[in-house]
């Protein structure tokens, strides 16, 4: 039996706890606190548990026609009552996942300004960087946040760059904390960099709320960032920063800069990478091939491809005991010209550039097209990270499946409307025999009497996880044996692993996401004090595995109302 959670104490009565959202709990409000805080009067006269108002709440949200209305009255219940909002999703999460998040959270961001209602989170701007240090310490005392999820909007969801609307993302990213793994709402602080946007819809719309500008680059912008994370260590000394949605430019080059100095990490390289490589692991042992022979074609190179990349070849390193540069061989990175050449290196990132390709490879080879590389390289894994619909087609899933005999596919764009092949083709396309997982949440696949479940490399099963391990162990650093660590924990959890023919899935369900979580903090924890970066020392951290675990779960937020006293 749980114990009974403690008080909240609060100054506020009437009307004014009724529009908190963090201490609201509308009808469920027992009669002692009506008296107790003056609400009498501004409630219907019958008590409701939270269950009744769960099951209320269901009838309207699937009254609702659209996805995006079913958003808009999801983010209304949240801004009502924080408690309920979560109670609600978390006994429907399959089915609310992707109304909250990819794919309906997309289309509430590009309107933003137009659905605009009320702020929520931290909004800095470029232009008035004076006061950063001043805004961002209005939200709390310093000991009040766990964790910041901060975007500066250049690259959103497969939909490109959103400017301001980028706090939604923010919203949506700490939500998944909560819901994952139990994360505080009220710990928690979304911000957006506003630095200007091109985004030419944006920029000609007069009800865009953000600056109405280009987006800022170069010395400026690197000013901006800087001075952003100098003030968040101050502000909030123990917060871990997720940087979320970065544009290519910008992505892993700040998480470079900042990675070796503080608690932090970027979701678009690290939690995807972590996430793929994951499933990859399960399908490798489902298809029987070693990860030192693994050979790899990532179509689409952006911060999402070359994070996957970077993540698999220091797997294939520690694998193989090979030398990273030797591991990156394995790899073939594809973008829009084709195959990613050294002779073009001015024009490639950094992180493109460590999986340049030496040109005499492909000496009077054609390498312009997806087909004559896959023709050539005849790889186990194929992942599409390119938002090019339909790239993966019949041929060229038919062309890899004639060289390997369980072909690993991957297409991983969102929104689904940008993925590079739907599920059932590339299953019907190789009689069965692909191992899939997809980037949005698809149906199962009924193929010759055999139900496939497809998993998503949905990183919410990951970069949770990660993050409360790193948050309850005060770790000054997300070191990479963390994240390997991270990684070994999610595959143990495949059900494929328990399934000869791979049809169960290759990562785990969504609705399993509290129970992998704990696994994956415990292995991150674990891994933090072998490193030597845990902020807290061995003896605040039971020495027993399971004991760890029990632990961890005593410290994950619960979605059930907190009896109220007033302050004095």
């Amino acid at each position: 039996m749980s114990p009974s959670p403690s008080p909240i104490p609060t100054h506020l009565t009437g009307l004014s706890l009724l529009h908190n959202p963090t201490l609201n709990k509308g009808s469920a409000f027992p009669p002692s606190e009506r008296t107790r805080f003056e609400l009498h009067g501004l409630l219907p006269q019958r008590v409701q548990t939270l269950e009744q108002q769960v099951e209320r709440a269901y009838q309207q949200f699937v009254g609702k026609e659209s996805d995006i209305a079913k958003n808009v009255f999801l983010t209304s219940l949240r801004e009502q009552d924080e408690v309920l909002f979560y109670a609600l999703v978390l006994e429907h999460l399959k089915e609310m996942f992707s109304i909250i998040y990819t794919p309906t959270e997309g289309e509430a961001i590009e309107n933003y300004s137009k659905i605009f209602r009320r702020p929520e989170g931290c909004f800095l701007n470029i232009e008035d960087q004076g006061r950063i240090e001043t805004d961002l310490s209005k939200w709390a005392s310093p000991d009040q946040v766990d964790i910041i999820v901060v975007s500066d909007g250049e690259q959103i969801l497969g939909i490109g760059d959103q400017g301001v609307g980028a706090i939604l993302i923010s919203i949506a990213k700490l939500m998944i904390y909560t819901l994952c793994v139990g994360i505080d709402p009220s710990r928690t602080l979304p911000v957006v960099l506003d630095v200007g946007t091109n985004n030419k819809d944006h920029l000609n719309d007069p009800l865009y709320l953000g600056l109405q500008k280009p987006r800022e680059s170069g010395e400026k912008y690197d000013v901006f960032v800087e001075r952003f994370v100098k003030a968040a260590k101050k502000c909030y000394p123990n917060a871990y920063i997720h940087f979320e949605d970065f544009g290519l430019n910008n992505a892993k080059r700040i998480l470079d800069k900042y990675s070796p100095q503080i608690a932090c990490f970027n979701d678009d390289v690290q939690g995807t990478g972590c996430v793929t490589l994951a499933g990859v692991m399960a399908a490798l042992r489902v298809s029987k091939v070693p990860m030192e022979e693994l050979r790899l074609v990532a179509f689409g190179a952006g911060s999402a491809g070359t994070g996957i990349a970077d993540q698999i070849k220091d797997a294939i390193a520690v694998e193989s005991g090979k030398s990273k540069e030797e591991a990156a061989k394995q790899i073939w990175c594809v973008d829009k010209p084709g195959l990613i050449l050294k002779s073009k290196k001015d024009q490639l990132t950094p992180a493109q550039l460590s999986f340049a390709r030496e040109d005499s490879e492909w000496k009077d080879k054609d390498h312009s097209d997806l087909l004559s590389i896959i023709k050539e390289v005849k790889p186990h894994l194929l992942i599409g990270t390119s938002t090019q619909p339909g790239a993966f087609t019949r041929e060229i899933v038919q062309e890899m499946a004639s060289h390997v005999e369980r072909p690993i596919i991957f297409p991983l764009s969102n929104p689904t409307r940008l993925h590079e092949a739907h599920p059932k083709d590339l299953i019907e396309w190789t009689d069965g025999k692909a191992l899939v997982a997809t980037g949005s949440p698809f149906d199962p696949v009924e193929y010759k009497g055999t139900t496939y479940s497809i998993s998503e490399c949905n990183n919410s099963t990951t970069f949770p996880g990660i993050g409360l391990g790193v948050i309850l162990c005060k770790a000054k650093r997300v070191a990479e044996s963390m994240l390997v660590a991270a990684i070994k924990a999610l595959a143990e959890q495949a059900p494929a692993l328990k399934d000869e023919d791979g049809a169960k899935g290759l990562l785990p369900d969504v609705n399993d996401v509290r129970a992998v979580s704990v696994e994956i903090a415990a292995a991150v924890i674990r891994a933090a004090q072998k490193e030597e970066v845990a902020g807290i020392g061995e003896d605040e951290v039971p020495g027993d595995d399971e004991e760890l675990k029990k632990w961890i779960r005593g410290r994950m937020w619960q979605a059930r109302y907190r009896p109220l006293v007033k302050a004095e």
